[in-house]
């Protein structure tokens, strides 16, 4: 299991795990994440999280998929920012509220404030990242970052 961050640099428990393709949406009582592909399958439980890849054009989802608490986007590989769009997307146009999780190759220490930029509010880190010092990246944006990106100030 991936190390996960929120976007102040506080260390979290995976609430929503990954749901194994070989088991049932649940219905109530327990949160999950569930790959698009099975979007279906979720009726109307709202405690779902759903699992984007960087593919999918935000615009085109069901108004439905803004009223769940979580919705996490892929970045497949380092140089494919297509994630980066759509968390704009998402929480600009779309004004989506819920936790935006970046998961995937990009979640490294050095995208970790350009991604908080875009909207993202938790991190899956990659494993080979430093736990502590990705935190304290967080936590403690520096003066120089602060001025590239006014949001996080």
């Amino acid at each position: 299991m991936s190390p996960l961050l929120s976007k102040d640099g506080t260390i979290l428990t995976d609430l929503y795990p990954l749901l194994p393709d070989d088991q049932p949406v649940p219905a109530e009582g327990r949160s999950v994440l569930v790959p698009l592909s099975r979007f279906t399958e979720i009726g109307r439980y709202s405690g779902i999280g759903l699992s984007l890849p960087n593919t999918t054009d935000v615009l085109k989802l069901p108004s439905s998929v803004l009223q769940l608490p979580l919705l996490a986007l892929d970045f497949p590989s380092f140089g494919d920012g297509r994630a980066y769009s759509q968390a704009r997307w998402l929480s600009g146009r779309l004004g989506y509220r819920g936790e935006l999780r970046a998961r995937g190759q990009a979640v490294v220490l050095d995208q970790l404030e350009m991604l908080r930029s875009c909207g993202f509010s938790q991190f899956e880190l990659r494993n080979d990242q430093n736990l502590q010092a990705c935190a304290d990246k967080l936590a403690h944006p520096t003066a120089v970052s602060r001025r590239r990106f006014p949001s996080l100030a």
